[in-house]
């Protein structure tokens, strides 16, 4: 019997249909708090990073608590003090088809150490003197020094094809000549500050992603990522702040995976100049000596702090209390440390001892946008202290305030402020890199206290980091790193306040797997078994 010309439209509407169902089920889409600013993988920006570990590959990978894992590399050993091997996989390729070649390696290593501006792995490389060819698919990478966390910094230099990355600026990454990676994914489509589209790569070493095509959609405002969720417009969203929460568990559609992330809170304190700016007596005049200086009202700053309360209900549970550099689980994590107290009383007695048994007055500056709850934290801290006897007011700036004003430049370019609450995560989630930014004495020479705002000065705890960075004996290096924490926190160098939760909703079916980094790759996210 033939078929009408409605049933010859309906049979081709069903085809249609039929062919397009594989190609949407196997697009994945992602709504992401942060813009993308830049595709160039020697800049350092953990937004951009997010995406391009999917574009790019490095010798070394890593977990989802950070720690090193087999990349490009398969394997690795130390081959003496200086020297150490890498066994390459057999027949990775590029995007473009050609072959990964030990000189791509070289090429990639010169050009992020040459690579400038404010957000580079430039210090991580510091160390690596040069790379030589064993044969090819073996190459022994020099250091100037012993360096027994080469594998932790490897995870940050992504491999770029020397041919098509030669002589190569940030444009031509967007997308152009130069966005030839590894990895299991390629460049389809670069919108800055708008979107990214992801296709699956043709060539890859590994099994095949599900995702043929991913879509990361920049959504910032918190409420309409979550709607954009419950509404099928993404699949997955991150940063979904406490706030949330119950929004995305209370639909049968979604679903929420939370875990403690790498990003600590904390206070950075000026404890190098006098006077200190935001500093000052009874009579509103600057104090001299600065009284930041005295671990003991350090300590007191510590004391006065209830952090479970803090995560609890200026966090509205969307943080674990913190007193040290790492969290559980990570590199340099002190498992035996616990979580500081909550005395006020000690607190103030011991500002009377450091001789101010009147307190001072005192300005904390935070963010008020950078994450759900830091203005909210920032004016908890600010009662808190003043509980103590130290009279706070507090200044909640926006982000792009904050960061100019808290610059650190060397010399002549030090922070406005005098106590300051900032996050700090570090890309290889080792408790010691951390510290030799943000505590360690300046030395631009060397790359240590690049982030040194307060710039802190232990001659006790720059050598602990120096015995840490350089001991290739794992239980002597371990104890150097746990003494290096333990000596920070005992002088209250910082003082740390929260890990921030990461936090992520997703359509029921799919599941993921979270990183410490707070990442959200389509590497990690698969359809739940049925």
């Amino acid at each position: 019997m033939p078929c009408r010309p409605g049933c010859v439209a309906l049979l081709t509407m069903l085809v249609l249909a039929m062919l397009a169902a594989p190609t949407a089920a196997q697009t994945l889409r992602i709504g992401m708090k942060a813009a993308v600013d830049g595709s160039d993988p020697h800049q350092s920006y953990s937004p951009n990073r997010n995406v391009q570990m999917q574009v790019y590959e490095s010798l070394i990978f890593q977990d989802e608590t950070l720690r090193p894992i087999p990349g490009l590399a398969e394997s690795w050993r130390l081959v003496d003090d200086n020297t150490w091997e890498f066994r390459l996989r057999d027949g990775v390729r590029f995007h473009d088809g050609t072959l990964l070649t030990i000189a791509d390696i070289a090429f990639s290593l010169r050009r992020a150490q040459a690579a400038t501006g404010l957000r580079t792995y430039g210090p991580a490389l510091r160390a690596i003197t040069g790379v030589e060819t064993v044969d090819a698919r073996t190459l022994l990478i020099r250091t100037a020094s012993p360096t027994p966390m080469i594998t932790a910094y490897l995870t940050s230099l992504m491999i770029v094809s020397a041919n098509a990355a030669a002589d190569a600026g940030e444009e031509d990454f967007n997308g152009g000549r130069a966005a030839i990676g590894t990895g299991p994914y390629r460049w389809a489509r670069f919108n800055q500050g708008s979107d990214v589209v992801l296709e699956r790569a043709p060539h890859h070493w590994a099994p095949a992603e599900p995702w043929q095509r991913v879509i990361y959609r920049f959504i910032p405002n918190d409420s309409a990522r979550v709607a954009a969720l419950l509404a099928g417009d993404v699949e997955v969203i991150d940063a979904v702040p406490p706030a949330l929460y119950a929004r995305i568990r209370a639909d049968a559609r979604s679903r929420l995976v939370t875990a403690t992330s790498a990003f600590n809170n904390y206070m950075f304190i000026d404890s190098h100049r006098d006077p200190s700016p935001f500093v000052t007596g009874a009579d509103g005049q600057p104090l001299v000596p600065n009284p930041l200086r005295d671990r003991r009202v350090r300590q007191a700053l510590s004391l006065a702090l209830n952090r479970v309360a803090l995560a609890e209900r200026a966090m509205e549970g969307g943080a674990e209390p913190s007193g040290q550099i790492a969290p559980p689980g990570f590199i340099g994590h002190d498992p035996d440390r616990p979580l500081p107290a909550y005395d006020p009383a000690r607190a103030r007695a011991l500002l009377a001892e450091a001789g101010y048994p009147q307190g001072f007055n005192l300005t904390i500056h935070c963010t008020s946008n950078r994450f759900a709850g830091d203005a909210r934290t920032c004016q908890a801290i600010g009662q808190m202290l003043a509980a103590v006897g130290i009279r706070t007011q507090v200044e909640a700036l926006p982000t792009a305030v904050f960061f100019r004003r808290a610059a650190f430049g060397g010399p002549d370019r030090v922070p406005e402020f005098s106590v300051s609450l900032s996050m700090f995560a570090t890309t290889t989630g080792v408790a010691t890199e951390g510290m030799n930014s943000l505590l360690r004495s300046w030395n631009p020479a060397l790359g240590h206290g690049a982030s040194n705002r307060g710039r802190y000065s232990d001659a006790a705890l720059d050598a602990l980091l120096a015995t840490a960075e350089t001991e290739l004996d794992d239980r002597r290096r371990d104890a150097a790193t746990l003494g290096a924490v333990r000596r920070a926190m005992d002088e209250a160098a910082i003082v740390p306040v929260f890990f921030v939760q990461s936090a992520w909703g997703m359509t029921r079916g799919l599941t993921l797997v979270p990183r410490g980094d707070q990442y959200t790759m389509a590497t990690g996210i698969r359809r739940a078994p049925q």
